[in-house]
């Protein structure tokens, strides 16, 4: 019989919302072990969480070590032989741990199983394909491939990162993300390397989701909110030319971007005589972004120090 003893949940926080933790905490079956890893120094609602849910335990990083390094951090201190990597702003369905059991099963030869998301919107794919032509084939398909007696998985060749299920016994040293990402696309780079290793993801439309998205870190704090997003557009440029030139090679990633490249450049430019100072830094953190990874610069922009 499988047991949800062989799986830890792994949180990476960053000074995340109090409540939003406490709400995707409560989503998680009581017999599942929870490791929070706190990217920072300390743990300000830390005696609330240990007091209140017996299969907690909390460790700080000591710094922002972003997405990567801080669930690869998370994985290195448990021993299961499944982690479910799960972001704090993601609320699972009353049904998911019961489901998931399933998949915890030797005989299931995966390295990454997906959820779903519970609105079902065609345009917030929970999975994809690489090649662009099966994007769009299956953007309205509802069936799923059935795999063996697993019916509820689809092979696909990416999932996103806010809820995926890891079989450990596939990553050496449990080192599951390439750490030169800080923040986005880090599981579709994990994916690629399965997928070009000949292992397995999986999509399962039975293990599902609410994902508030943007809400897992200081980012849910109103006063923050133009540091978050200057974050957020920077690192998303960062990791996206990485990605392509990690897995496809510098003049594909330099092709598949200059046009953001250039249009960035234009914008920041023009936001900037116009004096609109919120689309200025917008698109100027997205101009450095993306020119800081075409350089070879490593993935260095963090927010303020006060924040840190």
């Amino acid at each position: 019989m499988n047991s949800l003893s062989d799986l830890t949940v792994i949180i990476v926080t960053y000074k995340t919302n109090y409540e939003i933790l406490k709400n995707c905490i409560s989503s998680i079956d009581k017999n599942v072990k929870i490791k929070i890893v706190e990217n920072s120094l300390d743990f300000k609602d830390k005696n609330f969480f240990l007091n209140n849910y017996s299969n907690i335990t909390i460790d700080c990083t000591g710094k922002n070590l972003g997405y990567s390094e801080g669930n690869n951090y998370g994985a290195n201190l448990i021993n299961t032989d499944y982690a479910l990597i799960l972001s704090p702003d993601t609320i699972c369905h009353r049904s998911f741990f019961e489901n998931i059991k399933f998949y915890l099963n030797k005989d299931l030869d995966f390295s990454v199983i997906g959820s779903s998301y519970m609105d079902d919107d065609p345009s917030n794919m929970s999975y994809g394909f690489f090649e662009e032509n099966k994007n769009k084939i299956y953007n309205n398909f509802k069936g799923f491939y059935f795999e063996n007696k697993f019916k509820s998985l689809k092979k696909v060749d990416w999932v996103t990162g806010c809820s995926m299920l890891i079989n450990l016994s596939k990553f050496k040293d449990k080192k599951i993300f390439d750490e030169n990402f800080f923040l986005y696309f880090e599981e579709f780079n994990l994916c690629k390397k399965v997928n070009m290793k000949g292992e397995n993801v999986f999509s399962s439309k039975n293990l599902l989701i609410h994902h508030l998205g943007y809400k897992g870190s200081f980012a849910a704090n109103p006063e923050l909110k133009l540091e978050a997003e200057k974050l957020r557009e920077w690192h998303w440029m960062w990791s996206m030319f990485y990605f392509y030139k990690n897995n496809y090679g510098y003049l594909f990633a330099l092709k598949k971007t200059f046009g953001k490249f250039f249009k960035s450049f234009i914008k920041m430019i023009y936001f900037s005589i116009t004096f609109n100072k919120a689309l200025k830094n917008k698109y100027k953190s997205k101009f450095f972004g993306l020119l800081n990874s075409m350089i070879g610069k490593k993935s260095w922009y963090r927010v303020d120090a006060r924040f840190q």
